[in-house]
Parts: C-alpha cells; sequence; structure tokens
C-alpha cells in the first residue's frame, strides 16, 4: 500500500503550511514561575529560540513534555503563540509546530485542533481516547481519529503512548488502515516498537532523509533510538531530550544520514546513556536538567514533584558526558 499524505493540504483548508522535514523535533517544555505557577512566556520563547538554533527540524507544542495535562486551552494558545513568535523573530519562519490537541471527544478535539491553527500551528499531534478505556475497542479509535481528521483544518500526527492512555497500544494494521486518510499524515511511535515502525514506514512510503516517499512521517519517540529509527525506514525524532541537549541528537541523526555508520553509532550509545537519566527523572529531570546546564528551566506544575538537590546533582553528572559533546557542537 502506498499512502499519498501531502504535508501541505486537508479538508480545502490552507495550502501552503509549513512542511515536515526529516530530521530531529523537540516536544518544548512549558515553563512556569517557580513561585506562582503562571506561564513564563519569555522563557518559553528564548527556549524555542535555542532550540531552532540548535538545527532542530520542528518544535512540538503541548506534548508529554509541554505538560499539556497541566494547562487550560487559553494557555496551550497561548503558548503556541508565543512558541511561534519566537520562532518568527528569530527568523525561523518555516520551521513547523506541532502541536498537541487531544481533548476526550471528538467535538472538543476539532474545536481545540481549529484553535490551533489560528494560534500559529500547523499539524496536530493526537492520543487515542482513553478515559472509558474498556468501550476504546479498535473500532471506537479508529472511528475517534478518522472524525477528527474529518473535521480538522490542520493533519494529523497519531501519538502511540501507551504509558499515557491506560495501556492502549495501536497496532501496525490499524495505523496503516488509519493513515489511509489524507488528512493523517504520520505517527509518533513512543511505544518504542521498532519493528511496528518499520512496517509502518514500509505500507506508507514513508518519508525517508533519502526519499520524499508519500510525505508519510513515522517518528520514532525517544532519541535514544535514533539510529534504529533511521535504519527503518524512519523520517524522524520526536524526543524530550532533544530539550537538553539538541545538537548532539541533530549530529546522530546526520551522520547516520550521511552514511557514516559507525560514528552515528557510536554517538548514539553515548547519547542513549545520557537520555535514561532524563526519561527516568521524566519532566522534572529534563527541567533540572535544563537549569543546570543553561540557565534556566525551574519546575513542572503541581503535583509532580520537585526533585531535591541530590537528584538534581545526580542527573547534572549523569549527563556530563553527552552535555561535554554538546557544547562542542
Amino acid at each position: 500500500m502506498t499512502v499519498t499524505n501531502g504535508n501541505g493540504t486537508s479538508n480545502g483548508h490552507r495550502t501552503s503550511r509549513r512542511t515536515l522535514p526529516c530530521g530531529i523535533y523537540a516536544p518544548t517544555m512549558t515553563f512556569f514561575d517557580p513561585d506562582t505557577e503562571d506561564l513564563d512566556i519569555p522563557t518559553i520563547k528564548k527556549h524555542a529560540e535555542r532550540l531552532a538554533q540548535a538545527g532542530l527540524a520542528g518544535l512540538v507544542t503541548l506534548g508529554s513534555n509541554g505538560e499539556a495535562v497541566h494547562c487550560t486551552r487559553e494557555e496551550k494558545l497561548e503558548i503556541t503563540k508565543a512558541t511561534r513568535e519566537a520562532l518568527d523573530a528569530a527568523g525561523f519562519t518555516e520551521t513547523p509546530i506541532i502541536v498537541g490537541t487531544t481533548e476526550g471527544s471528538v467535538r472538543g478535539t476539532i474545536e481545540l485542533s481549529k484553535l490551533a491553527e489560528k494560534a500559529g500551528g500547523d499539524y496536530v499531534l493526537l492520543l487515542p481516547p482513553s478515559y472509558f478505556r474498556a468501550q476504546m475497542d479498535e473500532e471506537a479509535i479508529y472511528n475517534y481519529f478518522t472524525a477528527v481528521a474529518d473535521g480538522s483544518p490542520l493533519p494529523l500526527i497519531l501519538y502511540n503512548y501507551p504509558g499515557a492512555v491506560s495501556g492502549i497500544d495501536m497496532d501496525s494494521d490499524l495505523l496503516i488502515k488509519l493513515a489511509e486518510h489524507p488528512n493523517i499524515v504520520g505517527t509518533k511511535f513512543t511505544c518504542g516498537n521498532t519493528g511496528k515502525l518499520t512496517r509502518v514506514a514500509l505500507a506508507t512510503d514513508a518519508k525517508t532523509p533519502w526519499a520524499e516517499g508519500s510525505g508519510y512521517m513515522a517518528f520514532g519517540g525517544m532519541c535514544d533510538f535514533t539510529v534504529q529509527t533511521l535504519a527503518s525506514g524512519g523520517s524522524g525524532i520526536i524526543a524530550g531530550g532533544a530539550n537538553v541537549m539538541p545538537k548532539v541528537c541533530v549530529k546522530v541523526w546526520n551522520l547516520y544520514a550521511e552514511g557514516k555508520t559507525e560514528e552515528a553509532i557510536a554517538l548514539q550509545k553515548m547519547l542513549s546513556k545520557g537520555d535514561w537519566f532524563l526519561t527516568k527523572a521524566a519532566i522534572a529531570g529534563t527541567k533540572s536538567a535544563i537549569q543546570s546546564y543553561f540557565g534556566y528551566g525551574g519546575f513542572p506544575r503541581r503535583p509532580l514533584k520537585r526533585l531535591d538537590r541530590e537528584r538534581v546533582e545526580y542527573i547534572r553528572e549523569g549527563i556530563k558526558e553527552v552535555m561535554e559533546w554538546e557544547k562542542k557542537l
């Protein structure tokens, strides 16, 4: 099966949409005032600019690392708008923004997707519905995504992250079937299943650094399997670790894409080792790493806990080797 999912059109809406290049994307952190927990818009903008300057192919607002579940609709739109403004002001006018717009209902998700477009989003990233888990069989999930795809002005990237949705793990057959919809243009495989990614990339003729293919984007969901994603026919990586060491993430990708396989694998090992310290400590750990090495970061919103000094130092030391590489690039 060959799927044609152009990145520029959907549902008769605007056709000048920014395309999704192959490469590394970061699900950007949402920064808050440490005392009031209000949005820290200047830091959100500064962070977006730093990531773009590091060579990232695109940004994702309001993903899991962006604490979407802790933000109101109004805040989500403000974050996306600020990110677009920061990119444009820094000269990155063609850098695409993917926005997490998952809500519990088809209606709500379509509404938020329409608002995300007005705020500067180019694509949406959607989890399957999971609150009524017992009723969410394959048919219900298929119907949810196709209904949203019918109504959304922005193309959909499906988000397969079982840990966030009560264990729902969309298999390759379902993802390939959903890819037939012209407004579903990719999947993020945070499940870490490279076999699944391989099957979906093959069936959809996914875009790679070496071939445009159908334009469908098969994203690895963590930077610790960047090389594996490329070897599997993947299109890019959406990785929380790219908030901290974006240049190393980009370097691994580029080395492999340039045919420097052994160098890519060697650097991938270092990246995977360092990324584990961030993955294990989740959002609080990633923010503490940014604070340690870049002087900003702060804390997640409650109820997520703040890390004690001992854990902060443990993370700082744990990523020291990879951060030395980051500073050299």
